[in-house]
């Protein structure tokens, strides 16, 4: 039997990247996946192969919109097993250039959003014993230069997933984090460094294997979103083709 089958999961950024990995994987392992992201063609392009689901554009920086989605996947499916947080944005800057504005939109779409939809989906997810992965970063548990913004967040994200899985112990829930290192996305190749950077201070996040295809990093998504991880709770994931080996 498939891993997922019967099993509702909600997948965000899922137009490209890992977000679009992970939803293909999952729909293979029986899901039916509900995606969402904010590119209406590239999303309708990744679920043309999902053979059960649907999709929505949406921003998950709006709390009402991220409430707006979980209701319609809900409505749609008749519930609501698994929450996928994968949206994110990486902006690299020096922090005294750092605007407002740049600060306010890493935690929304790093934070933020994964927070409004947490609890959104927690009554659905209650009620069928389901499960929470966040999708961190490596950023998250370590420093990254000219990444202020995007450190501070994903640390937070890391904070929001343990804090769950403390108060929700008791309780038919599970919540846990991965923590990706680099991947070879369309994000990555979006990168531009402030000028004249340090390059010796960049590559501290550099592994020592390279760039990962995302699906590895799907691949330990959808088991901490299965069954086979029933005694995964509040674990933090480095997936990092061996960064942190040293």
């Amino acid at each position: 039997m498939p891993a997922l089958k019967d099993k509702v999961a909600f997948v965000t950024g899922a137009s490209s990247g890992l977000g679009a990995e992970t939803a293909r994987l999952l729909s293979r392992q029986g899901a039916t996946v509900f995606g969402i992201a904010r590119d209406a063609t590239r999303l309708a392009e990744v679920f043309a192969d999902v053979e059960r689901g649907s999709h929505a554009v949406v921003d998950v920086t709006s709390a009402q919109a991220c409430r707006d989605a979980i209701e319609q996947c809900v409505t749609q499916w008749g519930g609501l097993d698994i929450l996928i947080n994968v949206a994110g944005r990486h902006q690299m800057r020096r922090t005294e250039t750092l605007t407002d504005e740049d600060w306010a939109d890493d935690l929304a779409v790093n934070l933020s959003g994964p927070s409004y939809l947490c609890r959104a989906a927690l009554p659905h997810l209650l009620a069928r014993g389901g499960n929470i992965v966040n999708v961190a970063s490596i950023a998250g548990v370590e420093g990254q230069a000219y990444s202020a913004g995007y450190c501070a967040a994903k640390h937070g994200l890391i904070g929001l997933t343990r804090a769950l899985a403390v108060e929700y112990t008791a309780e038919r829930l599970r919540v846990n984090a991965v923590c990706p290192g680099g991947m070879l996305t369309p994000q990555i190749e979006q990168f531009s460094p402030p000028e004249d950077p340090n390059y010796d201070l960049i590559m501290r996040t550099a592994a020592p294997r390279g760039l990962m295809p995302p699906l590895h990093v799907a691949n330990v998504i959808a088991f901490l979103a299965s069954d086979a991880a029933a005694a995964v709770h509040g674990a933090v994931y480095r997936v990092d083709n061996g960064k942190g080996a040293g």
